[in-house]
């Protein structure tokens, strides 16, 4: 089964890949690594999910927020790569939460891209990983990823 086939199963789509807000690009690939910058959580009809989550962010909206995050990941490996099915594996993730000083639960709110990674990608999609909270994200969004993958060679 494909990534796209685990897509469709799941109910979803690649939306357009999101464009850098600032002066960077949106992946460097360097030999058979692919470094993602980070993404955060942008809706394809163009809402941005934004506040801090532990006061008026809950940590199940979180986790979806960093769900769509995964899904715009994804659409730039696919814009990268012209085939989802050239990610040879999920290296690391990086979740930052946008969060208040006492919230504790930052890895359930990065599961959200974890889970999508693992869905679409199988057992190559399980990654190492570290959620961290901080007090501010640029434009007050509640989450930003970042990506380390593998990949093959192109044809």
């Amino acid at each position: 089964m494909t990534p796209y086939d685990r897509l469709a199963q799941l109910g979803l789509t690649l939306p357009p890949p999101p464009k850098p807000v600032a002066t960077y690009v949106p992946f460097v690939i360097e030999g058979n690594m692919l470094y993602l910058s980070g993404q955060g959580p942008l809706e394809a009809d163009g809402r941005i999910h934004t506040g801090k989550v532990g006061a008026d962010v809950t940590v199940e909206e979180a986790y979806a927020h960093a769900r769509a995050t995964g899904l715009n990941m994804l659409a730039i490996l696919h814009d990268a790569l012209g085939d989802l099915g050239r990610v040879r594996r999920v290296v690391k993730i990086l979740g930052m939460v946008n969060a208040v000083p006492t919230f504790g639960d930052h890895p359930k709110v990065i599961n959200g891209c974890s889970d999508l990674m693992v869905a679409v990608f199988g057992e190559a999609g399980r990654h190492a990983r570290s959620a961290v909270g901080l007090g501010s994200l640029p434009n007050n969004i509640t989450v930003e990823i970042e990506a380390i993958v593998a990949i093959d060679a192109g044809a």
